[in-house]
Formats: C-alpha cells, structure tokens, sequence
C-alpha cells in the first residue's frame, strides 16, 4: 500500500493545489467585505478604495468569479445610476462596456460563519451525557444525520463505485482524500485487495481532539453511505500519518455501533 507521504505528494499534483496561496485569500477577502458593503462596484471604484491597480482587481475578480463568490453584470446607461456603483449618471462613449460585480448568494453566506464555536458547545454537551445508552443512542443517530447530509448525491451500485463518489464530494469540500487498494497481509482479496478511503485532513479536528466519538460517528456515516462494513484502520490520533477508512472488512460491522457506547471511541487497527 502506498504510504501517505507519498499518497500526499501525488495527490497535490494531481488536485494542483487547489486551495489558493495566503496571499490571494487576503487580498480576495479584501474585495469580498468591499462588496458586503457596498453591494455592487466597478473595477475602477475598487481599485480606488483597496489601493491597487486596475489589474490587480481584474485578477482577484477573476479568481472569485471561477469560485462562483462574485457575479458581474454589464453596466447600461438606464440602470448605470442606479447600480450605486458611481453615484451619478456619467456619458460612455461607445467602446468596452461596464460592468459591475457583486457578490452571488454563495459569497453572502461567506460571512458570519461561526459553526466552529457552536460545533464544538454541542459536542460537549453531548459528551456531558452520563448514561451509555443514551449517549450511544445520540451518536449513532448523528453518523446517520451526517449521512442523510450526503445521500441524494452519493452514486454508484457497488460500494466500492459509492466509496469513490463519497470520496469525489469530500474533494468538493476541500477535504483532501483518495480511495485506493489495500495490500495488507490477510486483506488482499481477488480484486487486488480491500478498498480503503484515505483521508490526509481531518474533517472535525478540534472535535476529534476532544473526543474519538466523532470518529466513530464518521465511520458509522460511511458504512451506512456505502452499505458495506467499514473500519478505520489507521488514525491520525495514534500517530498514523493519514486515517484510513477500509471497506469490506470481515469484522463484525456492528463494531461501528459498539464504539460509539464508551467515553471515547477508540480507533481499531488491524491485529
């Protein structure tokens, strides 16, 4: 099985680093909270109030055009006071029409996200219930709710094909992952070994820190996804470089359920 450093590697020239350079995420914030002010703005009147050329506007505007965070409309001569962009109607000679950009309903909700801190006063309280059977009960009905989240887009017959398809929408939401082949003695099967979901970012990090309840909630999410039994065989809170989701395994798939029941679920590796 390829290791995870090297899995890594691969995977950040394939996906070509999708995530954008420090840089760009400030200076593209810059023009998001410009435009949750101001509503709508040409590139003139942004590089007014940011400070930065014409081109540098351009390119930050291309940049969150492609993430569909801003929209731009063609700037007329009976809407062009209306647009608030200069405040007064002015005369265009023919040539390059205006436009003006604002952000879409996705670059809205970029704003006031504070699920974090919330997440994390739920879990707690969750964690705070004392009886077993209950706790074991809340549980397993979040890794079913987090599957519910993901189901109308989950695809394919087999689980392996919905293993790939749970893989590709995690890659949409930037959590980097990849589904390979297990080689481990005593896995390997006929088609080449068990299927297994590699995750190098954890999803929950702050929650997983506190409590392995999650991982085991995430576990029992994929089962459920795939309709197969699946183990995390390896976990970044023992040490590994990576966790590893396997599918198939010929342990007992209520293993999942069980190990919601404890204080802390813990991570089972192979023996």
């Amino acid at each position: 099985m390829v290791t995870c450093q090297k899995s890594i590697i691969a995977y950040s020239k394939e996906m070509n680093i999708r995530t954008a350079p420090a840089e760009h995420r400030s200076s593209d914030a810059a023009v998001i909270e410009l435009l949750r002010v101001e509503k709508t703005l040409g590139i003139g009147e942004l590089a007014r109030r940011l400070g930065v050329t014409a081109t540098a506007v351009r390119q930050r505007l291309e940049r969150l055009m492609r993430a569909g965070l801003v929209g731009r409309a063609t700037l007329s001569d009976s809407n062009e006071s209306a647009s608030g962009w200069s405040g007064k109607r002015t005369t265009r000679t023919r040539g390059r029409p205006s436009h003006v950009y604002s952000l879409t309903e996705k670059g809205q909700r970029t704003g006031g996200d504070n699920f974090r801190d919330l997440a994390l006063v739920l879990w707690n309280e969750i964690r705070s219930v004392r009886e077993p059977a209950v706790r074991q009960g809340l549980l397993s009905r979040i890794g079913l709710a987090m599957a519910d989240t993901y189901r109308d887009e989950v695809a394919g017959d087999t689980p392996q094909q919905r293993l790939e398809s749970m893989a590709k929408i995690l890659l949409d939401r930037r959590i980097s992952c990849e589904v390979g082949h297990s080689s481990t003695t005593g896995e390997a099967t006929a088609a080449g070994g068990l299927s297994v979901l590699t995750s190098y970012a954890c999803p929950y990090p702050e929650l997983a820190e506190q409590d392995r309840g999650i991982c085991a909630a995430e576990r029992l999410m994929l089962q459920d996804l795939v309709g197969s039994a699946v183990q995390l065989s390896e976990c970044r809170l023992d040490g590994a470089a990576c966790c590893r989701f396997t599918l198939g395994n010929s342990g007992d798939p209520t293993a999942v359920v069980g190990a919601l029941s404890g204080t802390t679920a813990t991570c089972n590796k192979p023996g």
